[in-house]
């Protein structure tokens, strides 16, 4: 009797632990911003290149087998700090705090905005601001006038509020440190082996496809954050709402297109257009029916993706309290 009593307390004491470290997580990002040095992701990205070039073979089942060892080890190895931690709440807290930290980028997508903003302001400075576009997004920087480095600011803004931010604290309130580390493995891999060219169009299936599931449901609720907190930045939640509704399923991508087209009915904008990927154009369709964006919109979709990351943690968290009460 008294061992069942204490199950549920145990319970109860380890998801406040869970809640307090992707808080903590939360705020230590958006003090600090990426760690400077020795990022656990972009070593991360190291193991995953040096597994690629001995894994590699141009069919869909290697490229199979691959995701599932470069997902799989880590997500085992969190499975067991998690096992480990679940009688010592304090450390389970810590290595969760630790980790939210590590895997947001949602402050340097941010602050990388800004400074776009900046170096448009600043005697339309176009050769920093194209020496900036591959730190928010892979188009091909140097035939990219104004317009084009603002729109594809926006679009970067629009769609990492998802990656970057909703997407891993969703998997983090949902799973753990094993949906933490889960999903930022599955979205590292889907941005090295997961895109659309010769060498990965089979082997990177497998990543994308897994992407493509992890981020189903955050971008959905990325963009319905985006509605909700549109008037809190000066934007248009019923402009938001109608262009995701109309626009959201255009994008070639069943998720980017759901941030994209809020974020554009939220500003007014309109976005989509010709893209060059190493060499590789993509003609994307446009979503919203507005003006072309202007470089005070950067600004704006910063704030508003801030916002928007920032109601859906509280939504998610409001969410798994009420499911463990039940």
């Amino acid at each position: 009797m008294n061992r069942d009593r204490r199950l549920p307390a145990r319970r109860g004491r380890l998801l406040t632990a869970q809640i307090a470290g992707l808080t903590a997580g939360v705020v230590a990002d958006a003090v600090l911003g990426d760690p400077r040095r020795w990022h656990p992701v972009a070593g991360y990205g190291r193991a995953v290149t040096w597994l690629e070039r001995r894994a590699y073979a141009p069919t869909k089942r290697d490229g199979a087998r691959f995701a599932a060892l470069a997902a799989g080890v880590p997500v085992l190895a969190a499975t067991a700090a998690t096992v480990a931690t679940r009688r010592r709440p304090g450390l389970r807290f810590l290595l969760t705090a630790a980790t939210t930290w590590a895997v947001l980028g949602g402050t340097s997508l941010r602050r990388e905005a800004y400074a776009m903003a900046s170096d448009l302001n600043k005697d339309d400075d176009l050769v920093a601001a194209r020496a900036r576009v591959p730190h928010l997004c892979g188009r091909d920087p140097d035939a990219l006038d104004e317009p084009e480095i603002v729109r594809a600011t926006i679009e970067s803004v629009a769609e990492n509020t998802s990656d970057a931010q909703v997407a891993p604290l969703f998997w983090g309130v949902v799973a753990g440190l094993p949906g933490l580390v889960g999903y930022r493995a599955v979205n590292t891999l889907d941005a090295m082996v997961g895109h659309r060219s010769p060498r990965y169009r089979d082997f990177g299936t497998a990543s994308a496809r897994l992407d493509d599931a992890a981020n189903l449901v955050p971008s959905r609720l990325t963009a319905a954050m985006t509605v909700a907190t549109a008037p809190l930045v000066d934007a248009s939640a019923p402009g938001a709402l109608s262009t995701w509704l109309r626009d959201g399923l255009k994008h070639p991508s069943p998720n980017s297109g759901q941030c994209e087209a809020a974020m554009a009915g939220a500003l007014g904008v309109r976005l989509g257009g010709r893209n060059v990927y190493r060499g590789r154009v993509e003609i994307r369709p446009t979503l919203g029916r507005g003006r072309a964006p202007a470089r005070t919109d950067i600004r704006r979709a910063a704030h508003l993706s801030a916002a928007a990351s920032i109601a859906a943690f509280g939504f998610c968290v409001a969410a798994r309290a009420v499911w463990a009460r039940r």
